[in-house]
């Protein structure tokens, strides 16, 4: 699953349309020609050949469809796009309110929090921290990178390769940080766990092309949307969101595969414009929710995982996850911001 994050948040398409198309292809008008001079003949067998016809094309004029630029169905995907993110945001208002203001019958992780040990809450603490400090070395990863001339024109290429070795790069240290052992290997756990805040600098400093001002409002925003979601799971009753396991992992497999298609089509026609759709803007809604998951999943296990049990709790491997959801959200927060000046321009 972390993989499939890592590949989510990978580089999506350029929004840059180019909206010189030709109206309509020489093979498209020399089968039109010919069918004219078959129906021609006979006026019998016209209805007949018109249908086989029609029947005989169908395919071919959903794969044109599919692949013909648009610029007028590109715009409509993106404004559905947009409409099915602010109706998650006015969902996720509602949540808070409602369970922000105390009218849910079950009780939160936050009543709960009064009677919890000091174990628990040295549990929780440790986790939030190290998600606040690899977003720190993140940061500084990204900074370092992008001043780096040579990292970033290999990074902008977009080969296949340059893609395989990041991707390779941030799935390794993905599980190099999660397979050792926090409590025996504490010393080489807290350098993969650098390391990998380290890599996943790369992700952002491809931002880092943008404008300064709209990457500190993406910040912002990622900000608002974390602590925001974060308050909701915490308020929700305990266990409100671990039962959303299941959909979030056919979700994350529709926007993998988004992902994946948007790198290879280009989003100036129509297939592409809907990999891209669902790969940002259905990517923003999972990614929430899994954040929600996520957040409950830190508090169960907090509260559950015995002291001196064989599996003890990891608060860098738990931290992962959420870091991977803030990431996600931050870098897609970031794209529509700088797709919304640039069709302000």
């Amino acid at each position: 699953m972390l993989a499939a994050r890592l590949v989510c948040l990978r580089t999506l398409p350029s929004r840059v349309f180019h909206p010189a198309f030709t109206k309509a292809s020489p093979v498209v008008k020399n089968s039109i020609m010919k069918n004219q001079r078959l129906l021609t003949p006979s006026r019998e067998y016209a209805t007949k050949t018109r249908i086989g016809i029609r029947r005989g094309r169908t395919g071919q004029e959903l794969k044109e469809a599919a692949f013909e630029p648009s610029m007028e169905k590109i715009f409509k995907i993106d404004q559905m796009g947009r409409w099915f993110v602010a109706g998650g945001a006015a969902v996720g208002l509602g949540a808070l309110c409602y369970y922000g203001l105390g009218l849910s019958n079950e009780i939160g992780a936050i009543e709960k929090a009064v009677i919890w040990p000091q174990y628990v809450k040295d549990r929780i603490h440790s986790t939030s921290m190290y998600l606040a400090g690899s977003i720190g070395l993140t940061a500084l990863s990204a900074i370092a990178i992008s001043r780096s001339p040579v990292l970033m024109n290999f990074m902008m290429r977009g080969s296949l390769v340059t893609i395989g070795m990041t991707f390779a790069a941030m799935v390794g240290a993905g599980m190099l940080v999660q397979s050792i052992p926090y409590d025996q290997s504490p010393g080489p756990k807290h350098l993969a766990w650098l390391l990998h805040s380290g890599v996943m600098g790369v992700v952002v400093a491809l931002l880092t092309i943008l404008v300064g001002p709209l990457l500190i409002r993406a910040a912002w925003y990622t900000a608002g949307i974390v602590g925001g979601l974060s308050t909701v799971a915490m308020c929700a009753p305990s266990e409100k969101f671990l039962d959303m396991g299941a959909p979030l992992g056919v979700g994350l497999g529709f926007v993998f595969v988004s992902s994946l298609g948007s790198m290879f089509l280009p989003p100036t026609t129509v297939a592409g414009a809907t990999l891209y759709s669902v790969a940002m803007y259905g990517g923003l809604v999972l990614f929430s929710m899994f954040l929600l998951y996520d957040t409950q999943k830190v508090i169960k296990c907090a509260e559950v995982s015995p002291a001196y049990g064989v599996q003890k709790y990891d608060p860098i491997n738990l931290m992962l996850n959420i870091y991977m959801d803030t990431l996600n959200i931050f870098k897609r927060v970031a794209t529509m911001l700088a797709t919304g000046s640039n069709r302000k321009k």
